[in-house]
Order: C-alpha cells, then structure tokens, then sequence
C-alpha cells in the first residue's frame, strides 16, 4: 500500500471560529485582498472585523464561476495594492480564484503558464503568499485541495491550476455561515459534496484515510441535506434565530464539504466530474447541479459496468456500502443506493441538464470532452463511448 494525504496546513472548524481570522491573518500580514463571491456585502462584516484589528483589506469580487481573466484582474489588483496575505469569503468560486491569485503573486510568468490543457503545465516552484480559506457555503471543499478550477470562455474549457502549493495557509470552516444559505444553493452545494464523498470512495485511487473520512461524510449527507433543505425552504426570516435541528443539519453539512475536500485531493474523481468540467466550460451552470443531475446516472452505469465486465472489483462492494451508509439500512444494496440519490435529487429540485442548456447536439462534443477530463482517471471502471453517452441523454 502506497499513499499520500496532503491538505491545508492548519485546519479550523466549529461555530464562531470565524471571528478568530482577524487575529490570525494579522500575523501573516497587514494589506490583505479579500476575495469575494458575487455578493460582496456578505462579506462586509468580515471585512470590518478585519479593519477593527488594523488590517487593511480591500474586496476583489469574482461576479460567478471564476475565469481566467477574473485571476488575471486579481492579481493586478492585489500587486497594485501590495497585498501581503489572500482571503477567500465565499463559496467555491472566490476561493478557487483566491487560491490561484495568491500563487501567481509569488510565482513569475503568466497564468498560462501553470495551467493544465490550455496552458503549459508548469509546476509552480514558489509557495503562494499566505492564503486563509474561509467557505460560506457547505459543498466544493475547496478550501483544503490543492486545485483551483478555472473557465476559459476562450476555449470553452475549465481547467485547473494544480500544484501542492496551492494548499491554503489556513482553512476555516464556520458552520454559522451557511445558516441563511437559501433552499437551491443548499441543494446544488450539499449535492455537489456528496458526489465528492462517493466518487473518492469507489475510486481506483481510494486509501483508508479517505475512506475514513468518505464514510463519516456520507452519514452526515444521508442524514442532514434533507433536513437542511427543508429547513432553509421554511426560514422566517421574522425569527432569526436559528433552531438546534439546523444547528446540527448545518454542522454536518459542512464538515462534510469539509471531508469531501479531503477525499478528492486525495483520491481523485470520477465520471461525474469528467462531465462536469466540459459542461462549466462550455454552459453557464452551476457546478453543483451539472453534478447532482449527472450523479444517478453515472452510479447506475458504473455498477452495470462493474457487473458486466469486473464482477471482481471492489467497487461493487463500495457501492453497495454506499448504500447502507445514505440509507441507514444494514441491507440496502447497491441499487438502493441509486434510488436514494435519485429520489433526493428530485425531492430537492435539480433540474435536468437541458435546462442549463444542454441539449442533443452537444452530446457528441461532451462526450469526447469528458473521455480526456483528468477526473475520469478516477473512475472505477473505464466506460466506453457508448455508455457516456448514454449517461448524459439520461441527465439531459
């Protein structure tokens, strides 16, 4: 057995351990850029604590899906400024877009040089400036890989920026910040973080530190995306004061995000995900719902696959503990498995592909797309043409 596992240098998470980052962040600098999401005002408090403790941070808003020019835009705008540390508040987005500003700040050349695909793949050589990842919603994992996904809209690709170097200074990991995350984005994030506690775990790459961390996560999905999804779709926003049931959904939630994070930078991906970057690159779609339309699909093609042609594989094993550990079931099997994700899919209103505009004539080009994503190393199993295919008409 033979196995790396690298994450954040320093992880933190609880409820409230957010108001600790003024203080550490101060020690690693005073001028800081603060990365945000779309809405920056979320991110207004944060930065008053920031200044509170005499720092100077100034916002950098990354408007959806971060590209290639957004990271170019940022590290104009952190030179400029002379910032000395990066902080990501948001969601997936602003910390892949921070994590990738913070590297090009220490690194000499230009963005295409280090990219995968559309660049020249160089390794960075310098550590990052100090980058403290702080997620607002509970599903990319982001602030513990060591990948930053970007878009070309030139290419109508997304591509990584991939390095150990990558890694976040500091991680933390808030659960009050999801609180009064809406219904759809409770959806598409939790979603999008079970896909990356199952892929990990059926991977031809999984070890017994991401399976640990697989299994833990999975029994927190099965049990709180629901829960959290209904809650958030009930919040009167006259009574602010969050009840311990969504205390508790919330905590799961993001621990395991938390835990999907680990598992993917340590034990790849899989077909979802092989999909899932084409489909970015070429359709305005939010990354969590392209994977929780797919994910069904994709289980139920896998386990036919694995029947057929690697009755021997454990993976059918791994599919079938899936099962049990999203449905509480001691007997559930790898079938029930896939009902469950696919009923949950629907209960939580994803919409199809099609709807992100997605239609047949694509399927051709995003099927020989998703055969050269480097997430399909992943997969358990090599699926043919024919069977992507099949995958993605069903989504559709």
């Amino acid at each position: 057995m033979n196995f790396e596992f690298a994450t954040a240098t320093r992880i933190r998470f609880g409820p409230g351990v957010v108001r600790e980052v003024p203080g550490l962040a101060g020690k690693l600098g005073h001028r800081v850029l603060l990365v945000t999401g779309r809405s920056a005002d979320r991110a207004r408090v944060f930065a008053q604590a920031l200044e509170a403790a005499g720092l100077a941070p100034y916002l950098f808003s990354i408007p959806g899906e971060p590209t290639t020019e957004d990271v170019l835009l940022g590290v104009r705008t952190a030179k400029q400024g002379g910032a000395q540390v990066v902080i990501s508040f948001g969601g997936g987005s602003a910390i892949d877009a921070g994590k990738a500003i913070a590297a090009l700040l220490t690194n000499p050349g230009d963005l295409f040089d280090y990219l995968e695909v559309i660049g020249r793949a160089r390794p960075l050589e310098q550590p990052s400036a100090p980058f403290i990842a702080v997620p607002t919603t509970a599903g990319t994992g982001t602030e513990v890989t060591r990948n930053a996904v970007l878009a070309s809209p030139a290419h109508r690709l997304k591509v990584s920026l991939r390095s150990p170097l990558l890694l976040p200074r500091l991680a933390i990991v808030d659960p009050e910040l999801t609180y009064d995350l809406p219904p759809t984005v409770t959806a598409s994030t939790g979603l999008d973080a079970l896909t990356q506690l199952i892929e990990p775990f059926v991977s031809c790459r999984a070890n017994p530190m991401t399976d640990a961390v697989c299994r833990d996560g999975l029994r927190r999905v099965g049990r709180s995306l629901r829960v959290a999804h209904r809650l958030a779709s009930a919040t009167n926003a006259a009574s602010p004061v969050p009840s311990d049931e969504l205390k508790t959904a919330r905590a799961d939630l993001a621990m395991a995000s938390l835990f999907s994070g680990l598992a993917l930078a340590n034990a790849g991906l899989g077909a979802v995900h092989g999909f899932a970057a084409p489909i970015g690159g070429m359709f305005t779609a939010p990354h969590g719902a392209v994977c929780a339309a797919l994910l069904p699909h994709v289980m139920k093609a896998n386990v036919r696959a694995l029947r057929q042609r690697a009755p021997e594989n454990d993976a059918l094993c791994r599919y079938e503990e899936v099962a049990r550990l999203l449905t509480d079931k001691e007997h559930a099997t790898a079938g029930d498995g896939i009902v469950w994700v696919r009923e949950l899919v629907r209960e939580l209103e994803v919409p199809p592909l099609r709807s992100q505009g997605v239609a047949e004539q694509h399927v051709d080009e995003l099927v020989q797309k998703a055969i050269q994503a480097s997430s399909m190393k992943g997969n358990p199993i090599v699926l043919t043409a024919e069977e992507l295919t099949e995958v993605l008409r069903s989504a559709l």
